[in-house]
């Protein structure tokens, strides 16, 4: 069955806000075997809004509608809905109950704009929000279905989860999608795209190979429709892994911090940091990930010099003679905090993120990654771009993934 998703509010349109919404269903969507046709965003505009939703119906049999059904004046695709379906709208006695024990339990008084919430078009079959006020509006018309949920992020994924999901594969009978990824680093997406050309061309009728580029790695999905395929995916996954195996880091689409995790978990090793370029951000993103503190002891951000002198010993004269961005100096920094922080694994960096500093011979982007597993060292020079913000995504998830790789199976 064909699905578009319409997100609704000015914001998304001015850019005050981004759109997360569209892109978390379109993938909970398709994991169940539904095909997103479009995706697509409108203002606050009744006029605009059944525009969108007329355009969407020629080609989908599914609309899932988020935004637009709060207590504000502005809040519109409740009234836009009754206008399209021809419909007004009717005091819901359960949707009142349940604003009145959220208001409750929050010990807030019941508004005015709040109390409105409860009126829901006649024509609607009506899902309780669990997580807030704003109903779930569910509408047939003819052979389609239009589904409007809450655009707060966390209110319309429980209701797809708990509710939208399971009503779906209910009504419609789907053909399931099924897919395989992994993650490869160390070669440009232009010259994957080349060594997997004749394993592409001999792909069978009905696969398809997505690349799917982020900074410092690339996420390859095989996927096809119906899970009698299930078994030649696996092989063919087989079959693609022997090619790119000088690259490969691990199948799924776990984050590259995730994956260390794992293996440090796995391992019971434990990890130290020391960052100069990138401030912190590779103790950050392994942070993030939960039951960090099982393996990652901490961090030392020596951005400048006389913290990687004084906490890092770093011997000053290797910083004047190699400079500061360079092997000689990231192989101090990261046996140093090693030994610092007693932790059997350490990365350390140094770089130019730019878009100011560098040198003739170390131009800005030019970062040394160093990382350490037990007595071993692996060193890495990379040349990045000129973006800042960029560049230090990008180191981080080059240090994580030379640790990975380093650390192996």
């Amino acid at each position: 069955m064909k699905v578009e998703i319409i997100t609704i509010g000015d914001e998304l349109l001015i850019g005050q806000v981004t759109d997360t919404n569209s892109t978390w269903i379109a993938h909970q969507i398709t994991r169940h075997g539904f095909e997103v046709v479009a995706i697509s965003s409108v203002g606050d505009c009744s006029e605009n809004i059944i525009k969108a939703i007329d355009i969407a119906f020629e080609r989908a049999d599914i609309l899932l509608l988020t935004g637009g059904i709060g207590p504000t004046n502005d809040d519109i695709t409740k009234h836009t809905l009754c206008s399209y379906f021809h419909t007004a709208l009717e005091l819901n006695d359960e949707v009142l109950q349940n604003i009145e024990s959220i208001f409750l339990k929050r010990n807030l008084l019941l508004n005015k704009l709040t109390y409105n919430q409860a009126y829901v078009p006649a024509s609607s079959n009506v899902i309780q929000n669990s997580e807030g006020t704003a109903p779930i509006l569910w509408f047939e018309k003819e052979d389609k279905t239009l589904v409007s949920l809450p655009g707060v992020p966390y209110e319309m994924q429980t209701a797809m989860y708990k509710d939208v999901i399971p009503l779906l594969i209910k009504r419609f009978h789907v053909t399931e999608y099924i897919s395989r990824s992994c993650i490869v680093t160390g070669i440009t997406e232009s010259d994957l795209a080349s060594k997997l050309a004749d394993f592409e061309l001999l792909l069978p009728s009905g696969y398809s190979l997505a690349y799917l580029p982020s900074l410092g790695y690339i996420s390859l999905r095989l996927s096809v429709w119906g899970h009698e395929h299930i078994e030649e995916l696996k092989q063919l996954m087989r079959n693609l892994k022997k090619i790119v195996k000088s690259y490969y880091i691990s199948k799924g689409t776990k984050l590259p911090e995730e994956l260390l995790s794992d293996k440090l978990q796995k391992k019971k090793l434990t990890l130290s940091t020391a960052e100069s370029c990138t401030g912190g951000h590779i103790a950050h993103k392994i942070t993030v990930v939960p039951n960090a503190s099982k393996f990652f002891i901490g961090s030392i951000v020596s951005y400048a010099n006389s913290v990687k002198e004084q906490l890092l010993n770093v011997d000053k004269n290797t910083i004047e003679l190699h400079g500061v961005v360079s092997k000689e100096v990231v192989e101090q920094m990261v046996i140093n905090v090693s030994k610092t922080l007693n932790t059997n694994c350490s990365i350390a960096v140094s770089g130019y993120m730019g878009p100011d500093g560098g040198t003739k011979d170390q131009p800005v982007g030019t970062v040394w990654i160093a990382t350490k597993y037990n007595d071993d060292l692996l060193f890495q020079k990379h040349h990045l771009g000129l973006n800042r913000e960029y560049n230090i995504e990008r180191t981080a998830n080059l240090a994580i993934l030379q640790l990975i790789k380093m650390i192996g199976k």
